[in-house]
């Protein structure tokens, strides 16, 4: 081998080592986290918002050094807003990027199917979003950061007697759905145990399109209001319908469900003064929301929903906890996530119970003007 041959193989290998030092660099320089999300499908809105809220809170984090000098790499997978994509879609984020932790999701049914890998793999997810009170029982390693069905239940029940001061109500529900029909048992439960009455109960096959029938027994039965947790769109519907029926939007009182730009577009008329329980509203008077506000319209140009506002508080409870651990290692995050106390988002000041739900508060809504206004907050 001649002296100029060693000398560039020499060379050539150096090259290549440098090239694989710098692979590596780049990946133990870097904290990987993990985000499933409904990004195509039928609830694609609702992961695009959320992912829009999420990345705003990484930009923040890294801009501010990262987590124990590194930068936090987000890998977010598209679920395509099934459950069973979920479970592959979490495995490969578990298995082949390893990555600490891990965000998502939006609905319920899809936070279950992944918080099952996540607590089976001993790997902490945080959910921005999913109510359904079963997504954190019996599984130690899910979180989340917005209220149960059964609180938000409760407040709404809570704002109707106190608030309201109303001393009878109806119950109109979707049958079929367990959002509807769990809100409904919860509200019918604690209104009367506040000291109400409810007057008249009513349920409805799920995809019904004509609530006349409906809307006259209810109004019959005469109720001071009317809860009716159910999805905006079929809620439009039964708005249009009801003021046909000679009943004003004060009359209604809803649950989170009804959180959608469609529901004022189609409805907003009709429901002027009505009410609803949400996680957040742009107006809430608190500063770390108005702090928020002003980064994410600076950033994507338009107000953020509730959901942009989860998805960002869910990742910054999820970095405060890192930040927090002894180690960025999965079950140092999974204890500084169970020890999170006083943390102050955009959507409330929040303390992780001993479930692992956040306790923060319940935001009520008015529609007035056909926009969505900050009525009260229900500790």
């Amino acid at each position: 081998m001649t002296n100029r041959w060693r000398m560039w193989m020499l060379a050539g290998g150096a090259s290549a080592l440098a090239v694989l030092a710098a692979g590596c660099k780049k990946k133990t320089d870097e904290i990987p986290v993990g985000a499933y999300l409904s990004l195509t499908g039928s609830d694609s809105t609702f992961g695009i918002d959320t992912k829009k809220g999420i990345e705003l809170a990484l930009d923040e984090i890294n801009a501010q050094g990262g987590i124990k000098g590194k930068r936090v790499r987000l890998l977010v997978e598209d679920n395509k807003s099934t459950a069973a994509e979920t479970t592959q879609k979490v495995q490969q984020l578990i298995d082949r990027d390893k990555v600490v932790a891990v965000l998502g999701e939006v609905a319920s049914s899809r936070s279950k199917a992944g918080g099952l890998i996540c607590n089976t793999k001993k790997v902490p997810m945080v959910t921005p979003s999913s109510t359904a009170v079963e997504v954190t029982q019996g599984r130690p390693y899910v979180f989340r950061t917005c209220f149960t069905d059964a609180q938000q239940g409760e407040a709404a029940a809570r704002f109707v007697r106190d608030t309201l001061r109303k001393n009878t109500a109806g119950v109109f529900y979707a049958a079929q759905d367990t959002y509807s029909s769990g809100l409904a048992k919860v509200f019918r439960a604690k209104f009367e145990a506040f000291g109400g009455k409810v007057v008249i109960e009513k349920d409805y096959q799920k995809g019904e399109t004509n609530f006349s029938t409906y809307l006259r027994e209810l109004k019959g039965a005469n109720p001071e209001i009317i809860f009716v947790p159910i999805y905006y769109n079929e809620m439009v519907t039964l708005a249009r319908q009801a003021k046909n029926e000679g009943m004003s939007g004060a009359m209604f009182m809803g649950g989170d469900g009804w959180d959608s730009t469609d529901l004022l577009e189609g409805a907003g008329g009709d429901l002027e003064g009505a009410h609803f329980t949400n996680h957040y509203s742009p107006d809430v008077p608190w500063e770390n929301s108005r702090i928020f506000i002003t980064s994410f319209k600076a950033k994507y140009g338009h107000e953020p929903n509730s959901l942009a506002a989860q998805g960002y508080d869910a990742a910054r409870v999820l970095f405060d906890a890192m930040t927090r651990a002894t180690e960025v290692k999965p079950e140092a995050i999974r204890e500084a996530l169970a020890a999170t106390k006083d943390f102050k988002g955009a959507t409330g000041t929040m303390t992780m119970d001993s479930d692992r739900n956040v306790k923060k508060p319940v935001v009520v809504v008015r529609i007035t003007g056909k926009a969505f206004k900050f009525a009260a907050e229900i500790q």
